[in-house]
């Protein structure tokens, strides 16, 4: 039988050293190599990475990837950051005319972001017939309209509205990361609904929770205390996470003796927190730059409680991923996010942390004694438990790629 094709659009690097690594992306691209399909993947390297790096198509370990020079698009102005992006789609269908030209795929799989990819999409879609399938982790535009960094009359919000619409348009499928995003797709776009569905952030779900004395041994290692329940936010710090608000909150714990916040990360806010930590006097405040992935789950598998963080002024339904590292190494959550997003309410209906939703600090502290009782009289190894359970049942990417699997055999 003949092999079916899939090919991998996006910006995210993804090289024959971290193809296995157990991420929402590796993890999907791995079980279609695993089921016999022939995967391409286009490779992004931006122009500081130019050096001793070649264009063109090379395979290891029957996994066939594209790399593609392109502009910076992090790290640099926004002058330059705006050009490398408008000329990404052209040189992406270049180097599918040039490098894939004798090859027919029967999948193209492509995550949000970017929004602009819908002409190499569509030269795909219509040269070999493909299935389109959009993993939908980001809603732009409006996201960025709700954290004020441009508003809906502006000629970027209606360019990008129009790149997103179109993307949508094109996309035989579209999977959303929970059932309030597909709520929201189909309420805010003239599409059909039968081609909306639940495609939630998935890895391959493996315990990584440690022992006591293992902790310990990770705790003196980062120099972190021994005898205080530690809640950790690891990831992004920018304007999405709602830092402002979070620091807010560490420093109205105070009073809580036995907690100690640990934040773990890179991004626009760190200096914002590297800052309010020192002027603040925020004892109860531990920062840390960003860490390699095992060393960062080690530390989680260390800690008490992982937190989510949001900022309150999202209309649009998020759902970070960091939640499946936390469940990973049993992990009790604590989401502090707006009303609109459902990654709170599954983690309660889960039993497996606890949601605050009313950008209150009052409820906060609340919430806060709340899970020191816990600690102290309840069963939170239950909730432990819980978490890594949830996990396995609704982000196992066995289920994820039959989803998709489901529809290829259609075609």
């Amino acid at each position: 039988m003949k092999k079916k094709k899939l090919i991998f659009l996006s910006l995210i690097s993804i090289t024959p050293a971290n193809i296995n690594s157990n991420n929402i992306y590796t993890s999907v691209l791995k079980k279609f190599i695993d089921n016999k399909y022939d995967v391409y993947i286009m490779n992004p390297i931006e122009k500081r990475y130019y050096s001793g790096q070649k264009e063109g198509l090379y395979i290891v370990d029957k996994v066939n990837y594209i790399n593609i020079k392109i502009g910076n698009i992090t790290k640099t102005n926004k002058i330059e950051k705006g050009i490398s992006t408008i000329n990404i789609e052209r040189l992406y269908i270049n180097a599918v005319k040039k490098y894939l030209k004798d090859i027919n795929f029967d999948i193209v799989l492509y995550p949000t972001p970017p929004i602009t990819f819908s002409n190499v999409i569509k030269y795909l879609k219509n040269r070999d017939d493909a299935l389109t399938y959009l993993m939908l982790k980001d809603i732009f535009p409006q996201n960025a309209v709700d954290l004020g960094f441009f508003g809906k009359n502006s000629i970027f919000y209606k360019y990008f509205r129009k790149k997103e619409k179109e993307l949508y348009r094109i996309s035989d499928y579209i999977g959303c990361m929970s059932q309030a995003n597909v709520d929201y797709i189909i309420n805010n776009n003239d599409i059909i609904k039968d081609k909306v569905e639940i495609f939630p952030n998935s890895i391959n779900p493996i315990d990584l929770s440690i022992t006591k004395d293992k902790s310990d041994e990770i705790r003196k290692k980062y120099n972190l205390p021994l005898d205080k329940k530690i809640f950790l936010y690891g990831g992004n710090l920018g304007k999405p996470q709602g830092i402002e608000f979070l620091i807010k909150c560490i420093k109205n714990a105070e009073e809580f003796k036995n907690i100690i916040f640990l934040i773990i990360g890179n991004g626009t806010e760190y200096e914002y927190i590297s800052k309010a930590k020192e002027n603040q006097n925020l004892s109860n405040l531990i920062l840390m730059d960003r860490l390699e992935k095992d060393e960062f789950d080690n530390v989680a598998a260390s800690s008490d409680v992982g937190i989510i963080s949001l900022d309150h002024r999202f209309t649009i339904p998020n759902y970070p991923s960091r939640i499946i590292t936390y469940m990973q190494v049993k992990l009790p959550i604590l989401a502090i996010t707006d009303p609109n997003t459902d990654i709170g309410s599954d983690i309660v209906e889960g039993r497996s942390g606890w949601w605050i939703n009313d950008n209150s600090i009052i409820t906060f502290k609340k919430v806060l004694k709340i899970i020191e009782n816990e600690f102290d009289y309840g069963d939170i190894d239950m909730i432990k438990n819980n978490s890594f359970d949830y996990l396995n049942q609704n982000f196992n990417v066995n289920k994820a790629f039959l989803r998709i699997e489901s529809k290829v055999k259609n075609i």
